[in-house]
């Protein structure tokens, strides 16, 4: 199959792109800047192609003898007003026109738990803006909406390790939305779930929710994160006015770690009763399993076991 990938770059989009060669499909990845996909490279059936995927002529040639373009284009944040919007519903309407002109029949697309007309989050409601156009766009279409992701390189666990790392040894971890619930989904587990519903057509119209196998609160996600770090920094949770000053003020730093909106959608539990769809065949991993792979004493242990070997095997 010949397949489109907006988002290819990203984490997710790595992820997916590894399983769909490995399946032997064809796969276009455009970008912005071609170096952005550097680590797609390698793979033998993927094309990386610098894009606009806001320009509606580029969209057209990149959709062109397309079989199904997977969307996962998002934004946690908005560099200037309105730029949730651009990005999930307005370039969701163009691209699912661009599908229809040039005959792509199948579409699958990321939204986001917690996505609903009435969320507290502009975040949120524009991710169900963007489901309602795929509904109504008459494509075979199946949507999902993941939890947080985790994995090696993901953004999350990530973050809070690095936050973890830079707070002074006697200095209390102060932690904003302490009690907001996540269920974090293993990144290779979504890529599966994507991959094994581009071929199933009992997916089409369909929207799933993909969630891990545990809930847990922030302040636990975090203290595991110190646990598996060998951390003992002691957490205090920020209490909501106090969060909603604090965002108000980091929405101006350049890389926003938090803004008014962030806050908005953690006050939405990040949870579902469903497990992974049965079409997918698996059962969802575990936190546990994956996080001291890429945080932690383990994890740096193994990366200077791999880079020795790595070594013994040039010499």
């Amino acid at each position: 199959m010949n397949i489109l990938i907006l988002g290819g770059s990203g984490f997710v989009g790595r992820a997916i792109c590894n399983k769909l060669v490995s399946l032997g499909h064809a796969v276009t990845v455009p970008t912005r800047k071609r170096d952005n996909a550097r680590s797609l490279f390698m793979l033998p059936t993927v094309t990386v192609i610098e894009a606009d995927i806001q320009d509606d002529a580029a969209l057209a040639k990149l959709t062109q003898g397309k079989q199904a373009v997977i969307n996962l284009v998002g934004i946690l944040n908005e560099k200037k007003r309105g730029d949730f919007h651009r990005a999930h519903v307005e370039l969701t309407q163009r691209v699912l026109a661009a599908c229809k002109a040039q005959g792509v029949k199948r579409y699958l697309h990321m939204s986001a738990l917690g996505a609903a007309a009435d969320a507290p989050s502009v975040y949120l409601t524009t991710k169900f803006a963007a489901e309602q156009a795929v509904a109504a766009s008459g494509l075979a279409a199946t949507v999902f909406a993941p939890s947080v992701i985790f994995g090696r390189d993901d953004s999350f666990l990530n973050r809070f390790s690095k936050l973890i790392d830079l707070t002074p040894p006697l200095a209390p971890f102060v932690l904003p939305g302490a009690s907001a619930k996540f269920q974090p989904i293993f990144v290779d587990d979504v890529a599966h779930v994507f991959v094994t519903a581009l071929t199933d057509a009992t997916t089409v119209g369909q929207r799933y929710e993909l969630v891990g196998p545990q809930v847990y609160s922030l302040r636990e996600l975090v203290r595991y994160l110190m646990t598996i770090k060998s951390d003992s920094h002691l957490i205090i949770g920020l209490p909501g006015f106090a969060t909603h000053a604090l965002a108000a003020v980091m929405q101006f730093i350049p890389a926003k770690p938090l803004t008014p909106d962030n806050v908005r959608s953690m006050s939405v539990d990040n949870v579902s009763n469903q497990s992974l769809p049965k079409f997918a065949g698996i059962r969802a991993t575990s936190l546990e399993l994956i996080a001291p792979t890429y945080i932690g004493r383990a994890a740096v242990t193994d990366t200077f076991a791999t880079a020795r070997k790595r070594a013994g095997d040039r010499q």
